[in-house]
């Protein structure tokens, strides 16, 4: 009996041991976990600086490039400016032609741009909650969804419109068929 109790007895101690043994290696996987964890963190923190770094620097970049391309734009018009204005006084319609053209197409690109920096909007969705990401998606499908419509009704009207013009052309046609002494001139132009 004593021996049994004695042989149970060891059992529970190198039981407990072991147990103890494990609890100690779980504790210490758990550290290694966590440490990896605030490492993993903190390369992701550092690498999503690393990112905005980057793309401030390539911003300033392309900026710095825009400006130059513009002062240089600007100097090569004064430079052919002064060159038209020296070679006469009969020039100087050529040049107020030129100069029209060119100012309506720069401002037809700035309109571009103005309407393109008004309708995309930044993001900002690094700070986002997994609800706030399901609401900013909502919100631009339903700007998506509209988009759609405004152009599938303006497609629409234009190929009515272009329905329309070919029909008022068509009767121009067989009315000047008809029509005795005139009709000799041509109908049609870029509708046609």
């Amino acid at each position: 009996m004593e021996k049994d109790l004695l042989e149970l007895q060891t059992l529970i101690d190198v039981h407990f041991e072991h147990r103890k043994k494990e609890e100690e290696e779980l504790i210490g996987l758990k550290d290694r976990i966590e440490r990896r964890r605030a490492e993993r963190a903190e390369q992701q923190r550092f690498r999503a600086e690393k990112e905005r770094e980057r793309q401030t620097r390539l911003a300033e970049e392309r900026h710095r490039k825009e400006e130059e391309e513009a002062k240089k734009r600007a100097e090569d018009d004064a430079k052919k400016k002064k060159v038209l204005s020296n070679m006469g006084a009969h020039f100087g319609g050529y040049l107020a032609k030129a100069e029209q053209r060119r100012g309506k197409r720069q401002t037809g690109r700035e309109i571009k741009k103005k309407t393109l920096l008004e309708r995309r909007k930044p993001i900002n969705i690094e700070s986002m909650r997994e609800d706030g990401l399901k609401d900013k998606a909502k919100e631009m499908w339903e700007w998506i969804y509209q988009l759609e419509s405004e152009k599938f009704d303006l497609m629409e009207q234009m190929r009515h419109q272009k329905y329309e013009i070919n029909v008022l052309l068509n009767r121009i046609c067989h009315a000047q068929k008809f029509k005795k002494g005139a009709g000799k001139g041509k109908v049609g132009g870029r509708w046609k």
